[in-house]
């Protein structure tokens, strides 16, 4: 697709969900994907299928939560291919609880991974991004960054936290010719919702994404914000199954 080929793109949380799909859809159009996740074994997986099809992939197991790690991975992919134009922020977690359950190890989790994981991400790539004049990062969030509900509380403060940073990113980069953009989908089918702990929320989220989008929508919706000429940045996108009233 216009604007993708040859594009080398950082996909975090790449072993699963949206993702997993987006890696694949991108590499189908051309891009060069550096594959990041915890778990190596999926990555070594993902990229065999990819090059399989005829796609470009490269992984590196990353933890987002740790900012050398971070770090590492933004050097890593300069060095497989001499540079970065597209960070895809995507991995996170969603142990949705109860305030008065104290779950305090999920709340600190949940920081670490969706709001410092995307800072450090962001960190990592705008040196290089700066130093071209060019680049694009895709901050991935939720429509509960829009909407609160009980049991969401942390979680939902992560994603506003993700599309107040983002918002702040565009007005600082935009000098520089990097393009923002946040992707806020509602109920997709992924493994997000094994993070939960909580039993009955649990049940009642599972029942709620029985009319689930794939995580191929909302790949659809990153590879048509990359897609833009450079002079266009697509800000925001909110993506829902169309009988989702939240």
């Amino acid at each position: 697709m216009l604007n993708v080929e040859d594009k080398v793109v950082i996909i975090t949380g790449a072993s699963s969900g949206i993702g997993e799909a987006t890696a694949k859809l991108l590499s189908q159009n051309g891009a060069k994907v550096v594959l990041a996740a915890r778990r190596e074994e999926r990555l070594r997986l993902l990229k065999s299928t990819i090059e399989e099809q005829g796609g470009v992939a490269v992984y590196k197991a990353t933890d987002i939560s740790s900012h050398v790690e971070v770090e590492e991975l933004s050097r890593f992919a300069v060095n497989a291919f001499g540079q970065i134009d597209v960070l895809v922020n995507n991995a996170g977690i969603m142990p949705l609880s109860y305030l008065h359950e104290k779950k305090v190890k999920e709340w600190d989790q949940m920081i670490d991974v969706n709001i410092k994981g995307v800072l450090y991400g962001i960190g990592a790539v705008l040196p290089y991004m700066r130093e071209r004049k060019r680049g694009h990062i895709i901050n991935v969030s939720s429509v509960t960054g829009h909407i609160v509900r009980k049991s969401w509380a942390v979680y939902s403060g992560t994603k506003f936290a993700v599309r107040a940073i983002t918002e702040a990113l565009r007005q600082e980069e935009a000098e520089n010719n990097i393009r923002t953009t946040i992707i806020c989908p509602g109920g997709v089918v992924t493994e997000l919702v094994q993070t939960i702990s909580n039993e009955e929320i649990k049940k009642n989220i599972e029942e709620s994404l029985q009319a689930a989008l794939p995580a191929e929508a909302v790949a659809k919706s990153i590879l048509y914000a990359i897609s833009q000429p450079e002079y266009t940045a697509v800000n925001e996108i909110i993506v829902r199954p169309t009988i989702q009233e939240l």
